[in-house]
């Protein structure tokens, strides 16, 4: 399995230096990154994603373990993003979501096997036809990291995933998500606000200034 290295990462908007950030993460380990508003913090995803506006400009390395990602157009990087909103695609069924970022090996019974699966595996497996516009806010949420997981991701991001689901449901999404991540050994990088989304991820905390510098990087003990 391989580590995520951020490997003297600075990230500039026009003139302005956003942040600066040099650091690994190991595989199954959550680091979150915190801090206000503005100091770059979804833009930090958006570059390691590959997805990072023309507004901003970036430089350091991004590699998983010895192969560097950060020159590779997004879809070659094999990173995941889970974000505040599941984006399910409405025209398509549960199922066809999960299919679509699938590698495409095997044949399609296969295919529709670990599908079925995955769906077993979080308790929906009666859910493969259902229309996404009828499923609950934690049902949205298992079926959008569950479509990250079958695209077979070595590594994952998450922008303030949990912040759209309601009190009731947020800490079962929470320990689910993270539970996920460790057994499947993907080093996670999480931006966040909510300091409980920090406490249940159980890793590191690096907190950033308003001018973008690591204020302080916090370790904790699983699910502190």
């Amino acid at each position: 399995m391989a580590s995520l290295i951020l490997d003297d990462i600075v990230i500039h908007q026009g003139q302005q230096r956003l942040l600066s950030l040099d650091t690994a993460v190991a595989p199954g380990e959550v680091l979150t990154v915190m801090g206000p508003s503005g100091v770059g913090k979804s833009t930090l995803l958006a570059f390691i994603a590959g997805f990072l506006s023309p507004a901003f400009q970036a430089q350091g390395r991004v590699l998983l373990e010895e192969t560097r990602i950060d020159t590779l157009p997004a879809e070659q990087r094999h990173v995941g993003l889970l974000f505040q909103d599941p984006l399910l695609f409405p025209h398509l069924d549960v199922a066809g979501n999960l299919a679509f970022g699938m590698v495409r090996e095997g044949t399609r019974r296969q295919r529709r096997a670990r599908i079925h699966d995955a769906l077993s595996s979080v308790g929906l497996e009666a859910f493969a036809g259902r229309d996404p516009a009828t499923l609950s806010g934690g049902q949205k949420a298992r079926v959008a990291l569950l479509r990250v997981l079958l695209s077979q991701p070595r590594a994952i991001l998450l922008d303030e995933p949990f912040s759209k689901l309601d009190a009731a449901r947020r800490d079962e999404i929470r320990h689910w998500v993270f539970a996920r991540v460790r057994d499947h050994r993907l080093p996670t990088l999480m931006v966040t606000h909510d300091e409980a989304d920090a406490r249940a991820a159980g890793g590191r905390i690096l907190r950033l200034t308003e001018r973008g510098t690591v204020m302080g990087l916090t370790d904790q003990e699983e699910g502190a």
